[in-house]
């Protein structure tokens, strides 16, 4: 299995934006063959100073894939460049950790 931790930041306010384009995307995303998990995540509330926070603009995509076969055909999908296209202009930072259980 791969794990995949995407780190976005949108430019200032335009978090929801983003949100609601990757959103129309995911049902694409889940019907890929080896996706397992795919969806954003944004800063828990309430959860006092343990929590270091990502902030307004940013979320996480966490996502576990079946084989790296897989994602790489994910990230080769045209509903994905589709959606680059889309949100490119709205983004100010992209940071995909690739991880492989410990």
């Amino acid at each position: 299995m791969i794990h995949v931790l995407a780190i976005i930041t949108t430019k200032p306010g335009l978090r929801d934006k983003v949100l609601e384009a990757f959103r129309a995307n995911m049902p694409a995303v889940h019907a890929e063959e080896g996706c397992i998990e795919y969806g954003p995540a944004v800063d828990a509330e309430g959860m006092g100073g343990f929590q270091t926070k990502l902030g307004p603009d940013t979320f996480v995509v966490v996502e576990k894939w079946d084989s790296i076969d897989a994602l790489k055909a994910h990230a080769a999908a045209p509903h994905m460049a589709s959606y680059g296209a889309k949100v490119k202009d709205m983004l100010a930072a992209r940071v995909i950790h690739v991880l492989s259980p410990a």
